[in-house]
This record gives structure tokens, C-alpha cells and sequence, in this order.
């Protein structure tokens, strides 16, 4: 009864606010996998790998069924309807071009370090900055498009009269909480990835904590940001859920799915994949 009450509670308030606490959400999954850190010291490779794929799977998945193609029906149901008589791949693939671009103009720029990478192997704008830091940012990097994506498809319940037909809306609060459920379980172990390793070479762990949950708080600025946008600009609607695939792909390409296969546990990651898409998938029919 709690439960329904809380869920009715939730569906009364505005789109931005539905993605502000959702992104929230995703943060305290990351804050509640980086304070393992109170209880062990070291993480098991093996395991950080399996979750790392089981990442990339989420993602993978997300990107396709809480935002490709809720973009490719939306088009077409303005299609149907008379707004607009474009093609149906043109908004889709521009968008999912543009946020593949954006992440890679990010990740030229802003100073970061992979996971398992060496100091000397620090990516973006040279810079001084403390190894921590830098990894924190890596992590950073990872969460700006989940955290749209989170954002866009709140966002995309403003406007319910232009969403569907007959009934149908492209659209539902089940298809955005099952992506902010799969966020979130997929972030829990991002912040293993950030603490244990600060962890281990000699941080505290109240630091190591810090730095771990740090990672994940732009995941609410970015969802609010995704929210207020296609919220007060509707016609870009499929352009940003299409733009929020685009950048989370890129990041499972260029840097989730190496990290996985720089050890000897290849197979096993790759199971981990193959467990978060279908996870990831279940919640977005069942829920959707």
C-alpha cells in the first residue's frame, strides 16, 4: 500500500521534477555501490569485470528501447498525423550523430583516466591533475548521457495530448522509470570502480566514498537538463532521444566494453553484457 502511494505520489508531479528525483535516484545507486568501501578493502577483477559488462548491456539495451525507438514511433506518429512528412530515419539518425559527437568532443577536452589505465595514459587536455581526480572524471564523462537520457524520457511525458493516437502514447511513466531503474542498478557498480581503486592505493575511506558517489552527481543536473528541454521545445523531442542514445553508445564502445577485455575474464564479461541488455529489456516491456 506504502508502495502505491509512494508510486502515486511520484506520477503527480511535473516531468522535470519526475527526472530530478530520478536522477537522484541514480546518484544514491552510485553513493550505495562506493560505500562498500566501509566493508572491503579490495574488489574482486573478475567481478568488477562482470559488472562492468552487465553496464555495457543496460546501456546497450536502453539505448535502443527507451530511446531509439521510442524516437523512430514518435516521427512516425506525426507522420501519420499530418505535422510533418519527413523521413522517419532523418530526426533519429541526426540526433543519434550529434550525441554520439557530442560525447567525443567531450572526451577530447575534458582530462580523464579509464579504470585500469596508467597515469601517463590520461586522456583529454594535458593537465596536473591528481590520478584521482582524473578518474572521478572519467566516471563523470560515463554519466552526463545517462543521465539525459533519464531526463528526456520524463521530459517526453509533458506534452501527452501530441504522444499518441487512439489512446496509445508512444510515451508511458513505465518505459522512464524502467530506464531510471536500469540507470541506477547499472550505476551501483560504477561506484565500486571509482572507491575500491582509491581505496587500494591508500586513500581513506570516508575520501574513497566521496570521490566514488561524486562521479554520479551529474546525473540529476544532466536529467533536469534533458527534462527542461524537450519539455519547453517538443519538436526536438525525437532529436534529444535519439542525441541520449547516441552518447551512451559511444561511451560503451569507447571505453565499458575495452576496460572488460583488457583481462583475462573476456568470456564472463561478455556474459555480464548479455545479462544487463536482457535485463534492461525486461524492465522496459514489462514496465513500459
Amino acid at each position: 500500500m506504502e508502495n502505491y502511494e509512494l508510486y502515486k505520489w511520484f506520477v503527480q508531479q511535473g516531468p522535470v521534477m519526475q527526472a530530478l528525483y530520478a536522477g537522484l535516484f541514480t546518484w544514491a545507486l552510485t553513493a550505495l555501490g562506493a560505500s562498500l568501501v566501509f566493508l572491503f578493502k579490495t574488489s574482486n577483477r573478475k567481478a568488477l569485470d562482470i559488472s562492468l559488462g552487465f553496464t555495457g548491456g543496460v546501456m546497450i539495451a536502453a539505448s535502443f528501447w527507451s530511446l531509439l525507438a521510442p524516437s523512430i514511433a514518435y516521427v512516425e506518429m506525426q507522420n501519420e498525423m499530418g505535422i510533418s512528412d519527413s523521413p522517419v530515419w532523418l530526426a533519429p539518425a541526426i540526433g543519434f550523430f550529434l550525441g554520439a559527437a557530442f560525447l567525443f568532443g567531450l572526451d577530447k577536452i575534458i582530462p580523464h583516466l579509464h579504470i585500469f589505465a596508467k597515469r601517463e595514459e590520461a586522456e583529454g587536455v594535458e593537465t596536473n591533475w591528481r590520478k584521482t581526480i582524473l578518474l572521478v572524471l572519467a566516471i563523470a564523462l560515463h554519466n552526463i548521457p545517462e543521465g539525459l537520457a533519464v531526463g528526456v524520457a520524463f521530459g517526453a511525458l509533458a506534452n501527452p495530448e501530441i504522444l499518441g493516437m487512439e489512446g496509445h502514447s508512444v510515451f508511458t511513466i513505465g518505459s522512464a522509470i524502467a530506464l531510471a531503474i536500469g540507470i541506477g542498478i547499472q550505476n551501483f557498480p560504477e561506484g565500486i570502480a571509482v572507491s575500491m581503486p582509491l581505496r587500494r592505493q591508500g586513500m581513506s575511506r570516508w575520501k574513497s566514498f566521496m570521490y566514488g558517489q561524486a562521479s554520479a552527481a551529474v546525473e540529476p543536473i544532466a536529467a533536469v537538463i534533458g527534462a527542461v528541454a524537450v519539455t519547453f521545445f517538443t519538436p526536438i523531442l525525437p532529436y534529444a532521444l535519439a542525441f541520449a542514445a547516441g552518447a551512451m553508445i559511444f561511451v560503451v564502445v569507447e571505453e565499458v566494453i575495452p576496460e572488460t577485455q583488457l583481462d583475462k575474464n573476456t568470456d564472463i564479461a561478455t556474459l555480464g553484457f548479455i545479462g544487463g541488455f536482457i535485463v534492461m529489456m525486461v524492465l522496459d516491456v514489462a514496465l513500459g
